[in-house]
């Protein structure tokens, strides 16, 4: 951000975005809703209401950056910007805690409980007499009504893969960092560049995981518990690297444009503490979805 004009904050002009937001979240809410109850058949306020959200991401975030580039912003806003992000990544972290919270309830108590642990005998006699407490759960409790999984999704191929690719993702954008603190445009471009390639190839690799997952191992979001924790860790988890990728597209745009510079670019520094933080969580979903 500029740091001119230091006795002032500025406030911008009384703007169209956030009744725009508010439109295009309610919208693309009441789409994705019908669109579950119509058992997935497209309902038409869906891709309205995306569409709405992607005008408004490039109008909103448009203004903010022709103000930045206009020298509008001085260290107070940084500062504001600062703090707002880190407390978006908080939000992130405890969207993400909820979840391994689920994982760890399931796996540390109800499966405890429906095999006959903690004084739960009698539960496990009446109901699920035959229920052995295994994870990855590959035989449901009520197997009939809802066939595990034939296979469990183990750590080693694509996932050891894409961590690797992900914890390489780390090292570019930290040495595009130091290129842009350092002034050098191009290095910053070149290894800018190399993370995006790299958050692409890690969601091709996952959607070949996905599919080797559904043709190979029978590991769907219908083969109970272990299916639908598994698919929804990694699948918000994939949806934040899409994000993420997006993001740094977005920078890397920008960076050719020559947008930045080594004392102005927070813009830059937000979306790398973003993607740390996707590749912080994915190192959990490595761990505990997959190798434990």
């Amino acid at each position: 951000m500029s740091t001119t004009n230091h006795g002032e904050y500025y406030i911008p002009e009384p703007s169209k975005w956030p009744i725009v937001g508010t439109i295009a979240l309610t919208t693309t809410v009441i789409g994705a809703v019908n669109t579950i109850h119509a058992g997935g058949e497209i309902n038409l306020l869906l891709p309205v209401g995306l569409l709405l959200i992607a005008y408004l991401l490039f109008g909103w975030f448009g203004a903010v950056v022709d103000e930045s580039m206009a020298g509008k912003y001085n260290e107070q806003v940084d500062r504001s910007f600062r703090i707002g992000m880190l407390w978006f990544i908080f939000s992130e972290v405890m969207f993400f805690a909820a979840f391994f919270g689920v994982l760890f309830y399931v796996r540390v108590f109800i499966m405890d409980w429906l095999a006959g642990g903690s004084n739960n005998a009698m539960t496990h006699e009446l109901l699920w007499p035959g229920f052995e407490a295994v994870w990855p759960l590959l035989t449901n409790p009520d197997n009939a009504a809802v066939a595990g999984p034939d296979k469990a999704m183990g750590p080693t191929g694509l996932p050891a893969i894409n961590t690797a690719i992900l914890l390489l993702s780390s090292v570019t954008v930290t040495i595009a960092h130091h290129a842009l603190r350092q002034d050098h445009r191009k290095p910053l471009i070149i290894w800018l560049a190399a993370t995006v390639a790299l958050g692409m190839i890690f969601l091709f690799f996952q959607v070949e995981e996905y599919v080797y997952a559904y043709r190979e191992l029978g590991l769907t979001l219908d083969s109970g518990i272990y299916g639908s924790t598994f698919f929804m860790l990694t699948g918000f988890h994939g949806m934040h690297v899409t994000i993420g990728t997006t993001m740094l597209l977005v920078m890397l745009v920008r960076a050719i444009k020559g947008h930045f510079t080594s004392d102005n670019h927070f813009a830059f520094e937000a979306v790398a503490w973003y993607w740390h933080f996707v590749d912080v969580v994915w190192l959990g979903l490595f761990i505990f979805v997959y190798w434990l």
